[in-house]
């Protein structure tokens, strides 16, 4: 996209235009062009509008169950391209996550601050996205060249009704988990050699942290909200909505940072969500 695109007139809008989008590119050109307006102040009502079950996507990647993905390679140019696919895919549907999160629950009248945040993981998402797809056009490849999953959309479905869920199973588990493997990834491809696709897992990194944190503040201000207690809640919810387990090594150091406290995560760590 080339022009600036029209401004919607509210944020619910703005957020409905990037998930109807169905090309990455005019995804993250939408963010980033929604985003600055919000931040500054040219969108300023929230509005309200229903967002779709399913954002648009391109007619590549095939989407797929995760348990029908093809094993990756680890090696070579053919298991480098593919993880940076793989990562490329999580960012992808992390820009519409962070907008779905931002109109699909206007009825909860949440802060203005609210929407500061979750704008503003939005466009981290979006700039992340666009990094990894420049690193795989660098490599001769392209996003879509892949099959990938749709288990984080699943998360979102299976969320879709209470914002107190999808606080529990989309920032704190699914990019917590991000925080604790993404070290181990850096030190393996600077042990390759990459220090190119190193550089950028680092950025990554550092910049979910904060959007961890945002996920923590929100869950325990509507766990107040609610008069519920954080924890029991948070396991409860881990338990009943999302469909893997929690296990370390957690990245005790990262999630301290995030403002995650150990009880959400370390005692009895394998045993929080079904077996």
């Amino acid at each position: 996209m080339s022009s600036t695109p029209l401004l919607p007139p509210t944020l619910c809008d703005a957020a409905c235009r990037v998930l109807s989008a169905p090309d990455p590119a005019q995804k993250v050109t939408l963010t980033r062009c929604f985003a600055a307006a919000w931040q500054n102040g040219t969108i300023s009502q929230i509005g309200e509008q229903h967002p779709p079950d399913r954002p648009a996507r391109p007619a590549r990647p095939e989407l797929k169950h995760p348990n029908h993905m093809p094993r990756r390679g680890k090696g070579g140019l053919a298991g480098k391209r593919a993880f940076l696919h793989a990562i490329a895919h999580i960012e992808l549907n992390a820009i519409d996550l962070a907008w779905d999160l931002v109109c699909r629950f206007v009825h909860e009248n949440m802060p203005p601050a609210f929407y500061d945040d979750w704008v503003a993981v939005a466009l981290d998402e979006a700039n992340h996205f666009a990094l990894l797809d420049d690193r795989l056009h660098s490599l001769d490849a392209a996003y879509g060249d892949l099959a990938a999953h749709d288990g984080l959309w699943e998360a979102a479905l299976t969320t879709r009704d209470d914002l107190l869920a999808r606080l529990a199973i989309v920032p704190m588990i699914l990019e917590a988990r991000g925080l604790d493997i993404t070290p181990t990834a850096v030190q393996r491809l600077q042990q390759a050699g990459d220090f190119e696709t190193a550089g950028i897992l680092e950025k990554i990194g550092r910049e979910e942290m904060p959007h961890v944190a945002a996920g923590v503040h929100w869950f325990e201000f509507i766990c107040a909200r609610r008069s519920l207690a954080a924890v029991p809640t948070f396991r409860k919810l881990a338990a009943t909505r999302y469909a893997g387990r929690l296990k370390p090594p957690f990245n005790v150091a990262a999630r301290d940072q995030a403002g995650m406290d150990p009880a959400y995560y370390q005692a009895d760590a394998g045993k929080i969500v079904g077996q």
